[in-house]
């Protein structure tokens, strides 16, 4: 069993891993179609929509692994609903782990690898958001800075 465990568990995180770094490049994308050129000064509310579409963005990727692994709880037959399935894959993806439902031993590894992609993951998005917003707040500080250098304000 603990080599089926190992298998299924490295499958997904290959796969979850995947989908994030695909997720990550499509924002990335979508970032520098909308943003303002660098010579632009991009308005606050501007600024601010983008970084709503990149938390939208990530949620959206984050739904789809833990549905990944909802699927795949449901197959293995670990719950009677999928809701149940989909409840216990946000529960341990986000590392919650509230414990009112639990696999037995047979499974247990795959769902605490399923926390630990999870954390991973959910630090690989805080790290790109964290990034995404100092670089934002680096050119709105070289915008005023270019301001005071030609005398025009803000």
């Amino acid at each position: 069993m603990l080599a089926a465990n190992l298998t299924l568990a490295t499958a997904m995180v290959v796969i979850t891993s995947l989908i994030h770094l695909m997720g990550l490049t499509v924002l990335i994308w979508i970032m520098r179609v909308t943003k303002a050129p660098d010579h632009v000064k991009m308005s606050v509310l501007h600024a601010s929509a983008i970084i709503m579409l990149i938390v939208l963005g990530l949620f959206v990727v984050h739904t789809i692994e833990v549905w990944l692994y909802a699927v795949l709880y449901y197959e293995l037959e670990l719950f009677g609903t999928f809701e149940a399935s989909l409840y216990f894959s946000t529960s341990v993806f986000t590392t919650v782990g509230f414990g009112d439902l639990v696999v037995g031993p047979r499974w247990r590894l795959l769902t605490a690898i399923e926390s630990a992609n999870g954390f991973l993951l959910l630090g690989w998005s805080t790290a790109f958001l964290i990034s995404l917003t100092g670089h934002m707040r680096a050119l709105e500080h070289s915008w005023l800075e270019s301001g005071k250098d030609d005398g025009s304000t803000g």
